[in-house]
Parts: structure tokens; sequence; C-alpha cells
């Protein structure tokens, strides 16, 4: 049995990942107080039904004290037998409180005495402890809805068993280096296609860029550097049985350098891991 327990801030996209498990055929219940999920698994070990693949919503509806227990009960489930994982949400306080005063929505925690900035701040400290035990935090923070089940389809539904799910990811410095990730290599040391007129408004996803990053000897050592160091160490971090991993790689604006850098890997590692998937987070 497999069981995805996805959990993350009001308004950062849990209802749409498990709309996405649901399609994918699990067996969803969103809301479930922490109190009951070790009988719900129990219950789906014991039915003998068709039913293999679970997923729950956990939220800060929950009451904090039930929360402080979630390693514990997860710990458990994992002993049963269950290839249990924790997809948690995040995103930047900004971000939400702009989401939640642009749509009208009532923060679950705001009340006529809790602003909407407290009961964000209020709800990062209750989640703590589900957000520090997570296989996987997604940074919903620059994601619309479309990228986001694109995400979960490709990182949560179509991994398998024992199988490392890998991403690399673009983005450029200038506009803030991306959470949650595993490494960061920065390539903004490298000659800049932005420089060459007839290149500033491409990306590194064109052959022309692509020629001319290819033509250079400082990026060429710089993959296979970074290559090297993959290669040498992931394996090391899957032996630990980590199921997810992200790689970022960022030069200044996210356009050129990081880009063909994650493309050019992302052809290298897939015949090493097949769950390797690529994004580039500004040109979305």
């Amino acid at each position: 049995m497999r069981l995805v327990v996805v959990s993350g801030y009001s308004g950062a996209g849990k209802s749409t990942a498990l709309n996405v498990l649901e399609d994918a055929g699990y067996y969803c219940i969103d809301n479930l107080p922490l109190t009951l999920l070790r009988e719900f698994v129990q219950q789906g070990l014991s039915s003998g039904g068709p039913v293999e693949n679970l997923a729950v919503g956990i939220d800060a509806r929950n009451l904090s004290n039930d929360l402080s227990c979630f390693p514990e009960i997860i710990n458990i489930i994992r002993q049963q037998g269950v290839e249990c994982e924790v997809l948690f949400l995040d995103t930047a306080e900004n971000t939400l409180q702009k989401r939640f005063s642009e749509t009208r929505r009532k923060h679950p925690l705001s009340n006529n005495e809790v602003s909407l900035a407290e009961a964000v701040r209020q709800e990062k400290k209750i989640l703590g402890a589900v957000r520090e035990n997570a296989d996987i935090c997604i940074d919903t923070s620059d994601t619309n809805v479309r990228e986001l089940r694109t995400i979960v389809r490709e990182r949560v539904v179509s991994r398998q068993k024992c199988e490392l799910s890998l991403m690399l990811m673009s983005f450029g410095f200038k506009h803030g280096a991306p959470a949650d990730v595993d490494f960061i290599f920065d390539v903004r040391c490298l000659p800049n296609p932005h420089w060459v007129p007839h290149l500033r408004q491409l990306t590194g996803q064109d052959h022309d860029v692509s020629v001319f990053l290819a033509g250079q000897s400082a990026v060429v050592e710089m993959l296979a550097d970074i290559s090297s160091f993959l290669e040498r160490w992931v394996p090391s971090f899957e032996a630990e049985n980590r199921s997810y991993m992200t790689v970022a790689i960022g030069c200044t604006g996210g356009q050129h350098r990081s880009v063909y850098c994650v493309d050019q890997l992302y052809e290298k590692l897939k015949v090493r891991y097949p769950q390797v998937i690529s994004r580039h987070r500004e040109l979305m």
C-alpha cells in the first residue's frame, strides 16, 4: 500500500494536489484528524480490497497538539510496511497574504481578533513538525495551478517504488533563490549570452545560444564538474532511501546559462535516473 500525506499552508495548493492524486486513482480524504490516520491506514491494510493508493490531507485545522505527534505517527505507519510519503506545499508569507486578499477568501485561522498576516504566521508554527518531516516540499510561490498539477503528476504520481525522483531546476538569482532544494550551483561566472546582442532575447533552449555556450571552455568544464559531483554523491543519498532530490542551477536572470546547463545535465542523467525531470522556473 502507498500512502501520500498532503499538507501545506492554506492557499498553497493542497486541494489541487489532492485532485491530481484522485484523478490518478488514489482514494483521497481531505482534512482527516491526525489521530485517525493510523486507524484509516489499518482499515486499508485489513480490507483486502482493490484500494492500493491512499492520499490524506492534513492541515492546520487539526489541533496543534495532534500535529506535534506527526513524526511518531508516520514512523509507526511505515513500520507496518506502508510506503508513506509526505508532500508539503510551501509558499512565501507575502504571497499567501496576496492570494487571500485578491480572492477575498477567509483564512481558516483568521477571525475578528486575528488578522490575515497573524493567521499566516500562526499556521507556519502549527505545521512546523509536518514540514520538518516532509519527504518533498514544493514551493508554489511562483507556480500556477497548471504547473503545480504537472509537478505533482511527474514527481509523486509517476514515481515508481524505491526510485529516486530527481528534479533539475534552472532559476535566476535576481528573482530569488528557490526554497527547499538540496543543492544549488551558481553559474553566473560563465560567459553570458545576454551581452551578445542577437542572443539576448533567446533562451538556453534555442540553438544559437546552445552553440555559443557549447563553444565556451568554461561552460564545458563547469558542466563536467557538476555532472561528476552528482554522479558521485546522488547514489549515496539514494542508498539512504531518499525518495526525492532537487538540484537547482542559477544564473543572473534564469534565461540562458542555467537553462542550458539544466538541459545538458538532464540528457546525461536520465539514463541513470528514469524519474529525472527538468523545470525552468523563469521560463514558465
